[in-house]
């Protein structure tokens, strides 16, 4: 992960729409969502809803994949991982006990 992959997926998640369909798709995982599901979900046309996920799939943060006539989204736990790990590598200078509540508040989902 680079600083404009980094800024790219924090600038998809800079929009309260994608955002919400991120949250959405990792609450649905690993089963993932049609487009028009997650549409309906959130109260979005489902053309809007599209072109979110297009941002959110060139950001390297949702994967599609075709079943029969669906495209079943999902989000991509790794591009966010990445993300994440980019962000807090070199964590307080190193210091592992200043990270601890970072990562104890991270760990029980996981």
């Amino acid at each position: 992960m680079d600083s404009d992959s980094t800024i790219a997926a924090l600038g998809a998640l800079a929009q309260g729409t994608r955002l919400d369909v991120f949250r959405v798709l990792v609450r649905h995982q690993p089963a993932g969502l049609a487009a028009g599901a997650i549409a309906r979900l959130l109260g979005v046309p489902q053309n809007t809803m599209s072109a979110h996920l297009g941002i959110l799939a060139r950001a390297g943060l949702v994967q599609s994949e075709r079943q029969g006539r669906t495209i079943v989204y999902r989000a991509d736990l790794d591009g966010l991982r990445a993300v994440m790990l980019f962000l807090v590598t070199d964590c307080c200078a190193g210091n592992a006990a200043l990270c601890a509540p970072l990562v104890a508040a991270l760990s029980p989902c996981c």
